[in-house]
């Protein structure tokens, strides 16, 4: 019988320490990013230039248009016309995919509970898309707006910004099902990352660019502007291209667009995608988001490397994701995963990485 010890899957993220540390990091960068965009400098790196009183930053009258918010969306979320869409298999005993013993500020940080509900209300699902998605485009708007009032109309560079990240959002809500097979609801649990990440991290980074172009103007010319589209729409080409690919391939590997596809069979029943998309690159859903991110950044000008912040970030954490990937493919798929990557041997940059 194989000893308990030996079925315990390996910490991540640096066990209890590195959890420990990205608890106090990430709400430290979050608020450090906020306060240098509104900065005349704006410098990534540097010191913020004041740290505000605690009358600032507490405010009963945002506490409740917050928890509005969330209740408005929590009501939207539990509509009886939504459609229902069956997710993906899962592990019958979630926890087991974390130490026996348990640490809390580890188990705190990535979650026990893979997916916890009450009655028919899915937190992490509902966290995953909902309210921080939704509100990075409300942050993006309000920006949009303010910069109207103040200097009488949004500058291109503005309307750049809030129409990529617009059409992305618009994308992830549209293809809402697809998210039921990505790792944050298949693999993590819900506790401070997913929480933190999908609530906070979200729409007040993500909405850097637009804050910062709302505090420091760029100029952009038509010619500029229009290389920039270009930019993002070859990245959402690629994005949308090989994630549709992936769903039709789940859903129906004899559909005719995917029937044609060379595969590599496991020993689990899934087959492996070798060609089309997936043929190129391990991940190139992941390569389509850093270009769409590379042009999100674009129209701020090459003067500040703060809103490069977002690029820089996704670059990080996507190669850690991806890393985090290939180790549950190995161990899920064995030997068929080692063909995969012998065929297909760059992970998201062709001929790169």
């Amino acid at each position: 019988m194989a000893s308990p010890q030996g079925s315990r899957a390996p910490l991540e993220f640096g066990g209890p320490l590195g959890a420990a540390a990205l608890m106090l990091l990430l709400p430290a960068t979050m608020f450090h990013l906020l306060l240098v965009v509104r900065s005349g400098p704006a410098r990534l790196l540097g010191p913020p230039p004041y740290l505000p009183g605690l009358q600032v930053l507490w405010s009963p009258r945002m506490l409740l248009l917050w928890l509005t918010w969330l209740g408005l969306q929590a009501a939207l979320y539990l509509l009886p016309a939504r459609k229902v869409a069956e997710g993906q298999e899962l592990k019958d005993k979630s926890r087991l995919l974390y130490p026996i013993n348990g640490n809390p500020i580890y188990d705190f940080f990535l979650g026990r509970e893979l997916n916890p509900r009450v009655w028919s209300f899915d937190f992490k699902y509902f966290c995953e898309l909902r309210p921080g998605l939704i509100g990075w485009v409300l942050i993006n708007l309000a920006m949009l707006m303010q910069e109207a009032e103040l200097r009488g109309s949004p500058s291109l560079a503005m309307w750049l910004v809030n129409g990529f990240q617009l059409l992305y959002v618009g994308d992830a809500l549209w293809h809402e099902e697809a998210v039921l097979t990505t790792m944050d609801i298949t693999h993590d649990g819900f506790g401070f990352m997913l929480a933190f990440g999908d609530l906070a991290w979200v729409p007040f980074t993500y909405s850097l660019q637009a804050q910062f172009l709302l505090h420091h103007p760029q100029p952009l010319g038509v010619p500029v502007a229009s290389v920039i589209c270009l930019i993002n729409a070859v990245g959402y080409y690629i994005f949308r291209g090989a994630n549709s690919q992936k769903n039709t391939f789940r859903k129906n590997p004899s559909d005719p667009r995917v029937a044609d596809l060379e595969t590599i069979p496991t020993a689990t029943g899934r087959q492996l995608l070798v060609s089309g998309w997936w043929g190129m690159v391990r991940h190139p859903n992941y390569l389509g988001d850093l270009i769409m991110a590379l042009a999100w950044s674009l129209p701020c000008g090459v003067s500040h490397l703060l809103p490069y912040f977002y690029l820089l970030y996704f670059t990080a954490l996507l190669v850690h994701r991806e890393a985090r990937d290939e180790q549950q493919c190995l161990q899920k798929y064995g030997l068929a995963w080692h063909e995969y990557c012998r065929r297909v041997p760059y992970r998201i940059l062709p001929y790169i990485y």
